[in-house]
């Protein structure tokens, strides 16, 4: 079974910087391996509608952000086979506080179908 694991979340001050980790592990049962036209990095807030953080194209590294994270969140990819894919959070603020989900867009799939379990970035003021 492929799953993603991410790691990197906790507690920090506004202003403060995480990074966050995710990559894929494991094979389906035909012996395949992730393959994945985009990986994406979501959060969900409570009380709030999931949102799409930021997302990295994989054959290309075409990045895309969401208006509230501009020009403070970076995605960025290393080891191609596995997907490990970051999201460095620098100048945190008390609104980014929320579970962080990394995602996947497979190949033959039509939206993100394959989720890692999230973590928890909590931004005290």
């Amino acid at each position: 079974q492929v799953q993603l694991v991410e790691s990197g979340g906790g507690l920090v001050q506004a202003g403060g910087s995480l990074r966050l980790s995710c990559a894929a592990s494991g094979r389906t049962l035909s012996g395949r391996t992730l393959a994945a036209h985009a990986m994406g990095w979501f959060r969900q807030a409570p009380g709030k509608e999931r949102e799409l953080v930021a997302r990295i194209r994989w054959a290309n590294g075409e990045t895309y952000y969401g208006d509230s994270v501009k020009g403070r969140f970076t995605i960025s990819r290393a080891n191609a086979a596995r997907y490990n894919v970051f999201l460095q959070m620098n100048s945190l603020k008390p609104e980014d506080t929320a579970v962080y989900y990394c995602a996947a867009h497979q190949i033959g799939a039509s939206e993100y179908n394959l989720w890692g379990q999230g973590t928890q970035v909590t931004v005290s003021s």
